[in-house]
């Protein structure tokens, strides 16, 4: 049986990455042009199409400004979770600025949805054993039940087939990583965002079946703003921050509908389920909203 592997948007406005931050700072964000609701529209028709069911990481910020927004991911059937409220990096927070940072966010999102919110993806994928040691204890305490916000680099930890762990518990949470392949001169990332913009497509999909074919989930991400080729360009960001942020974004539609209609996918609190109920406190309360 093919593994159904885990859809997931990170939803935040362009000028919200972090590439960007040197040049357009958080006080300026309110100036700013705000394409999110519309992009991320543009997400849902394509689920819809598709028939997929996906988790929407979303900003405290983004949520607070568009709740119509938010409502109408749930009202779809997909999943809502935490980005964080402004999205720092949380290897640039103190515990308590990340702990005020995520419990804001998951007020503003669970007051907004009337669900509970029980992921949360760390910005930049910031989260790390050695930088953030005390990020997952936290994260429990302010009742998040799972993280997705590692991504495994050349020295992660891999089981003895060269398999990256799908998922381990981590401080009261339970954090699933992203999806990397290990070769013998690399670890391959197979996670979506600008890899799977400038990756042959061809290439990006022989990769994922690999490891489907290893009996493993795949964890996909992208941003809405990467549906958006009319957004505009930021001339004072570095050369290298450009190129990643803009290249293939003409194409990132279609290619998307492929990726849609060659793998299985579903939420990441359903694909991962069975591990994510197990991780779960004996008196943690069940999600509200439970998907069809």
């Amino acid at each position: 049986m093919i593994p159904r592997n885990a859809m997931t948007v990170d939803v935040e406005d362009w000028f919200q990455v972090q590439a960007f931050a040197g040049v357009i700072p958080r006080a300026a964000w309110e100036t700013q042009e705000r394409r999110v609701v519309a992009n991320t529209e543009r997400v849902l028709a394509l689920f819809a199409e598709a028939g997929v069911k996906a988790t929407f990481f979303t900003l405290g910020w983004v949520a607070e400004r568009h709740p119509a927004l938010i409502r109408r991911i749930l009202a779809e059937g997909h999943e809502l979770a935490s980005h964080g409220y402004g999205h720092a990096p949380v290897s640039g927070m103190t515990p308590e600025s990340f702990r005020q940072d995520i419990r804001r966010a998951r007020q503003v999102l669970q007051e907004i949805g009337g669900v509970e919110v029980a992921g949360y993806r760390a910005p930049t994928f910031s989260i790390s054993r050695t930088a953030t040691p005390w990020a997952h204890r936290i994260l429990a305490e302010e009742g998040h039940r799972y993280s997705s916000s590692v991504f495994p680099g050349r020295h992660a930890a891999r089981h003895e087939d060269g398999a990256m762990p799908e998922a381990w518990q981590a401080e009261g949470v339970l954090e699933l990583p992203m999806t990397v392949l290990h070769s013998p001169l690399r670890t391959l990332p197979l996670s979506g965002g600008g890899w799977f913009r400038m990756t042959p497509y061809p290439a990006f999909r022989a990769g994922l079946r690999r490891v489907n074919a290893l009996g493993r989930r795949g964890i996909f991400y992208f941003h809405p703003w990467e549906l958006d080729p009319g957004q505009p360009r930021v001339a004072g960001a570095p050369r290298l921050a450009r190129l990643r942020h803009y290249t293939g974004l003409a194409h990132m539609a279609p290619r998307l509908g492929r990726l849609l209609r060659h793998f299985a996918w579903g939420r990441l609190d359903q694909v991962f389920a069975v591990e994510i109920a197990a991780a779960a406190p004996a008196d943690h309360a069940a999600p509200q909203r439970a998907a069809a």
